[in-house]
């Protein structure tokens, strides 16, 4: 095997940025030996377990993840729906985002309930209290859930929420509004994020923003940062930990990132990692990057672990996963192309990926859930083989990939469609997710949530 060829897992056909041009070369024959590599559909036991608009008002189109409870309840937000209109022409399918919980009865049915509907607080002109929540909710110890909003608040610059669990069952949950970005002139503390948030021990948080942030000493639009919320007894102080697009000064170009749409994951040692969806390159707009963000006595510091090139095969909007051995693992997107999955060895920087050739999948949004005990990666992609449909993968540690569901096989995409979000597991080991389209109700176009049997 040449040098410049490493493969991931035995089998598979992947390619290292040590000799990405010679990749670039011999990526027909790669994708040949992709079709050989991959596994066809292995057809598993997929259920839609809730399609929005089952009830009046109950959200339209999820795209964030799941999370779920210790008593196995799924929790999660739509970007639309919900019972207050006061989002035109921001939302597609009216109503301004909800936060939702989903149950499973005795009797083997799962039932909704709306936990917040956004925009209750509306000044005349904006959404106090939030609207367009796009990312996946997280839980503090207490059971209370966290997240965010792509618009809303008091510059319409999007915020961070809490919603407080009700002391008694079937109580109501109250929100409280943590943090509204755009607070400062021109956005300095970042604005619309669409980032998951994540705790560290000490119970601060931290999630990015797409754009907003000090970057204007070059010519760049979106900028972003990395930003961390610590309570305190006034409530919560935010803090800029980076601001993307800082390097590059006088240009377009940001060879330090821009535009994160992910949020961050910590590894073993308390650096964050996470991805921007451009930049990368000194002396071009760049692909995107991967990133390291390290603690120390003045401050984090930034370090690109990882740039692609403005010609690859997509651009990273996904968070970053870590398997035991400290191995970084995520996705690309590409609108013209088909997309990916990698694997990045942090140490060395030297990355392998594998490309999806449509038959197998094509472009992934999310991130992956990786399995150490089964020693598999578990992902999903909005398209495949019969259009904008999607699909869940799996990629075993021998190399060989399996797609365990295609959506869209039912009338009207019953089953679902279009999966932007990753998957998330049980203790059974079940997978549950969602779909922006597709679901059993008025044709297909409000979205559903899954579950399949791997």
């Amino acid at each position: 095997m040449p040098d410049d060829k490493v493969p991931l897992w035995a089998g598979e056909c992947y390619h290292s940025r040590v000799k990405l041009e010679a990749f670039v070369k011999k990526s027909a024959l790669c994708l040949v030996l992709l079709v050989t590599c991959s596994a066809f559909a292995l057809e598993r036991t997929e259920k839609v377990i809730w399609s929005f608009g089952s009830v009046h008002n109950d959200g339209v189109n999820p795209i964030g993840s799941l999370v779920a409870d210790r008593a196995g309840n799924m929790y999660g937000t739509t970007q639309g729906g919900g019972g207050n209109l006061n989002c035109a022409g921001y939302t597609t399918g009216g109503g301004c985002g909800t936060v939702f919980e989903l149950s499973l009865h005795p009797d083997g049915t799962w039932v909704e309930t709306i936990l917040y509907n956004f925009c209750v607080n509306y000044s005349g002109t904006e959404c106090l209290d939030g609207m367009i929540p796009e990312a996946g909710l997280v839980f503090d110890k207490s059971g209370n859930l966290y997240g965010t909003t792509f618009r809303g608040g008091a510059m319409n610059g999007g915020l961070v929420f809490m919603l407080s669990r009700p002391q008694f069952p079937g109580g109501t949950w109250a929100e409280t509004v943590l943090y509204d970005f755009c607070r400062d002139i021109d956005c300095l503390d970042g604005a619309t994020p669409r980032s998951q948030l994540v705790f560290d021990s000490l119970g601060n948080l931290y999630g990015t923003t797409v754009s907003g942030g000090d970057h204007h000493a070059n010519d760049h639009d979106l900028g972003g940062v990395v930003f961390e919320l610590s309570p305190n007894s006034q409530g919560w102080t935010e803090n800029v930990l980076y601001n993307f697009c800082s390097l590059g000064v006088g240009t377009n170009f940001c060879p330090d990132g821009v535009a994160p749409y992910a949020g961050v994951t910590f590894d073993k040692t308390g650096n964050l990692y996470g991805t921007t969806t451009t930049g990368g390159e000194m002396n071009s707009l760049g692909g995107g990057t991967v990133y390291e963000l390290s603690p120390t006595s003045s401050g984090w510091t930034e370090r690109v672990v990882l740039a692609f090139p403005n010609w690859g095969n997509g651009l990273p909007y996904a968070p970053v996963s870590f398997d035991p051995n400290g191995n970084l693992y995520s996705t690309t997107y590409s609108s013209g192309g088909l997309g990916s999955v990698f694997r990045l060895d942090v140490a060395t920087g030297i990355e392998h990926r594998f490309l999806f050739n449509k038959t197998d999948g094509a472009n992934p949004m999310a991130g992956l859930l990786v399995d150490p005990t089964r020693r598999l990666i578990y992902g999903t992609t909005t398209a495949s083989a019969n259009g904008a449909t999607g699909l869940v993968f799996q990629i075993s540690s021998s190399g060989k990939e399996t797609i365990l569901y295609q959506f869209c096989q039912q009338l009207n995409c019953a089953d679902g469609q279009s999966p932007m979000s990753g998957v998330i597991e049980d203790r059974s080991g079940y997978l549950f997710g969602t779909t922006e389209f597709g679901g059993s109700i008025a044709n297909g176009i409000y979205g559903a949530v899954f579950v399949i049997d791997p």
